[in-house]
């Protein structure tokens, strides 16, 4: 590591030119990389749900939709203008109306009762479904929702997935300045009031440009990443790797006393580059941990921010001392005032009542416990969206004239008979909450020549040996009510037709619900058995993970039973992801609070005074990381509109928090209390020569 070390100081000019230029390359790589808005798309592909929407894509091309709302009196010929725009609108595959199935000029009254129901609604309103080429979150199908929006005429709303998708990239766009602003912003404010030197916040911030443009133009090899991924990543990698930074700067200022400011520096990269590599490495597997979900949504999260951390760690032991040197007189200049946590009243207080911490923090975990298991959850993009938005407005528009918030998609088998077809559509009509089923045996059926059904409209329900039932509901998706009427329907479906599937947002969902569970057990417990045995080679101890993961844990219960007692409504990747974001980002403040306890255990201090000796000097790094990476995360709570972000964001920031103040007052409580139990357990623990001389202490404790 020394050659490493010298090599960055002595050639620093070259090491910064390089940086520059990956820079540009890193641009390349962000501008090319595909951002995927759709969560849904995440699901795994083997679900039912999902098969069944690839039947939708590739036979009846129906994966992608949305639908137009035309409310008021509009003249025939002007509704059939603005059809024939539509269609004409690269991407768009066609424009469904009445006007596809009979003649226009049928009066209305003589048609299939749940025709008329599924076209004409309140508000003299009716309704078209414009089918798209491609899926639901392709760039093509986001280009042609935009051009669409401009051909609608007054009194039209345009509403379902796509739609949303596209407000959602739009809005996104819109706010991802702000929240790398409010990131940066933020973080300056706590590095200056806990740093002296007035010029280092800039500084870091300037080395942490870095890392952040590497890792998002690296994500071109992942080919896209998900919105929620590019919101948070460059908040996350700031609040996370901030602490690699603050080493560095501390340990070369403490070298600078005897050494000449290159040979310190060198110093500083190889005592530092040990703890902070051991520290990467908890939070790396905490994000790595995401991989093993179902849900790939979690491997995105994952994959992207755990290089994201090895990215910093790199840039720190190189990119960040080269700016160090060139900068190191305006270091040394300009100082300033600064907030110096005093904690003798803390130690002294955790000193004197260990068991009463420990019992207290028992009883508020275990609360906490429960109430995380009440929490209330939404999986719905909608409810995370502004209501004001082109697409939430449609959408609601088709529930307030047509009853119809959902739409549920059923694919059956060809080769069944129209019996047993209408039998299915009769059985499915019949079920609590659904307001019609539209299938081709009901057009047949309602008085209509089969010679009379246009071909378009035999396509629209027959293909590839497949026969497509297109039902409402009156429920929305996510919904308890939904989630029964999925089952039902699944076990109606299923007599029919064991090959039978039922796809859509409804079902969708209800998967989402499945694999999130599934999802949440997964990742803590992967997450908890990486962290445990990173610490078990660091300190070559059984007792010592226990207690630091038991630490984290506790915080991780209160923060995500918090949102019960406030009455609060969470997204569903907040509860699956923020127990190994919180575990892995704050479980060094542990590592370093139990090494420095370690340390006066070896000088010769009692549990209780060494335990007191690390709260102190602890202290001061534990809270400007934790402060550092509050910072970071809380400013998206107060600028960001999506609820989805606001509300993971809200739980990260106070997770730093809740984290920072259990590890200052719980943690050496339970250092002091289990003292024995950590000297036993612990390879080397304790010097041989101090073992006799630390039991007699120990037994005068």
């Amino acid at each position: 590591m020394e050659r490493v070390a010298r090599f960055v100081v002595k050639r620093r000019g070259f090491v910064l030119a390089v940086a520059c230029m990956l820079l540009v390359l890193s641009a390349f790589g962000y501008i090319n990389t595909r951002v995927n808005y759709d969560i849904l798309s995440y699901l795994p592909s083997e679900l039912e749900s999902m098969e069944g929407e690839r039947y939708l894509d590739k036979d009846f091309g129906l994966a992608s939709t949305a639908m137009v709302t035309v409310e008021g009196d509009m003249p025939t010929a002007e509704l059939l203008k603005m059809k024939q725009d539509i269609e004409a609108v690269d991407g768009v595959t066609s424009c469904f109306w009445l006007s596809d199935v009979v003649d226009v000029t049928v009066p209305k009254e003589i048609l299939p009762d749940d025709v008329t129901n599924m076209m004409y609604g309140k508000n003299d309103s009716t309704m078209m479904m414009v089918r798209f080429e491609e899926s639901s979150a392709s760039d093509k199908t986001i280009r042609a929702i935009v051009q669409i929006k401009g051909i609608m005429k007054k009194d039209c709303f345009l509403g379902g997935m796509s739609t949303i998708l596209e407000d959602t990239k739009e809005l996104v766009n819109q706010e991802l300045p702000k929240y790398v602003l409010c990131a940066v912003v933020f973080s300056l404010i706590v590095l200056f009031l806990f740093l002296e030197n007035t010029a280092v916040p800039f500084i870091f911030m300037l080395g942490i440009i870095f890392p952040v443009v590497y890792n998002f133009g690296s994500n071109v090899f992942m080919g896209e990443i998900s919105y929620i991924t590019q919101a948070l990543a460059a908040v996350l990698q700031l609040g996370v790797t901030m602490d690699f930074s603050i080493f560095l700067l501390h340990r070369y200022q403490e070298e600078k006393v005897n050494k000449s400011n290159e040979d310190a520096m060198v110093s500083a990269i190889c005592l530092t580059s040990t703890s902070i590599l051991s520290s990467s490495l908890t939070t790396i597997a905490g994000f790595l941990a995401m991989c093993t979900m179902s849900l790939t949504l979690g491997a995105d999260i994952g994959i992207v921010m755990a290089k994201g951390v090895a990215l910093g760690v790199i840039s720190t032991l190189t990119i960040l001392p080269a700016l160090i040197m060139y900068f190191d007189k305006i270091i040394e200049k300009r100082r300033h005032p600064v907030i110096t946590p005093h904690m003798h009243k803390v130690a002294a207080v955790v000193t004197k009542h260990p068991k009463r911490i420990i019992m207290i923090f028992v009883v508020i975990a275990l609360v906490f416990f429960r109430a995380q298991s009440l929490t209330s959850v939404y999986y719905t993009l909608t409810d995370s969206l502004p209501q004001d938005l082109t697409g939430i407005a449609g959408t609601n528009k088709l529930d307030e004239d047509f009853g119809m918030p959902s739409f549920h998609f059923v694919i059956i088998n060809d080769n069944m008979s129209s019996a047993q077809k209408k039998s299915l559509a009769d059985e499915l009509d019949n079920v609590e909450g659904i307001k019609s089923t539209l299938c081709y045996e009901k057009f047949v059926g309602g008085g209509i020549p089969e010679s009379a059904v246009p071909d378009s409209a035999a396509e629209l329900f027959r293909s590839n040996g497949h026969e497509l039932m297109m039902i409402t509901t009156e429920y929305k998706p996510g919904t308890d009510e939904m989630n029964t009427q999925v089952q039902r329907m699944n076990k109606i479906i299923k007599r029919y037709d064991a090959d039978g599937i039922l796809t859509g947002e409804g079902a969708m969902t209800k998967d989402l619900i499945t694999t999130s569970a599934h999802d949440f057990n997964s990742t803590s417990v992967f997450s908890i058995l990486a962290v445990f045995l990173i610490i078990v080679i660091t300190f070559k101890s059984i007792s010592i993970p226990f207690l630091l993961v038991l630490s984290i844990e506790g915080a991780i219960m209160v923060n995500l039973g918090i949102p019960y007692f406030t009455g609060s409504v969470i997204p569903f990747i907040a509860s699956i992801v923020l127990g190994t974001i919180q575990l892995g980002a704050t479980v060094d403040y542990a590592i370093l609070m139990t090494t420095r306890f370690h340390e006066e255990r070896l000088n010769g201090l009692s549990p209780h005074d060494a335990a007191a000796t690390a709260i102190e000097t602890c202290a001061p790094s534990i809270i400007t990381s934790g402060l550092s990476f509050f910072a970071a995360t809380i400013g998206l709570y107060f600028v960001s509109r999506i609820d989805l972000i606001r509300g993971l964001c809200l739980l990260i920031s106070r997770g730093a928090i809740i984290s920072m103040l259990v590890i200052l007052f719980v943690l050496p409580a339970m250092l002091i209390l289990f003292a024995p139990i950590i000297r036993k357990t612990t390879y080397h623990w304790l010097d041989d020569s101090k073992e006799s001389v630390d039991i007699e202490v120990q037994e005068k404790s």
